[in-house]
């Protein structure tokens, strides 16, 4: 989890490329388990100016500042599967946009070279894998 978190971090802004089935569901893992890690502790907590003020701020910066590494490594890992980025605007549309995320985003990406790079799990493994 740690290694896809932090390849995700290091191409924060890198729409090039393909990413891993793994690397985009670690970093969305651990973007969820921050923010509720955050509301576990606004509950523990009490004080209704530490929750509002203090855990809100932290919330919003993760909020914030996970914007832009989702979209680059949602936009790779579109790449993987051999679409161009710009089918992350389906994600706008509600229901129709879930069930794309959820069935492209959990679709095995393009055995070897396509046209966004080579394929991801050919590097890490040696050979082409699941």
């Amino acid at each position: 989890m740690l290694e896809a978190v932090t390849a995700v971090l290091r191409k924060f802004a890198d729409f090039n490329g393909r990413a891993r089935r793994s690397e985009y569901w670690w970093f969305e893992l651990a973007y969820l388990l921050s923010l509720i890690f955050l509301g576990a502790i606004g509950e523990i907590l009490t004080s209704p100016s530490f929750q509002n003020y203090v855990l809100g701020t932290l919330a919003t910066i993760i909020v914030l500042g996970s914007i832009l590494p989702m979209l680059a490594v949602s936009v790779r890992r579109l790449h993987d599967i051999d679409k161009s980025g710009w089918n992350i605007l389906w994600f706008i549309i509600p229901i129709v946009g879930f069930i794309l995320r959820i069935i492209w985003f959990c679709s095995r990406g393009t055995v070897g070279d396509n046209r966004f790079g080579p394929d991801p799990l050919a590097q890490t493994t040696g050979e082409i894998g699941l």
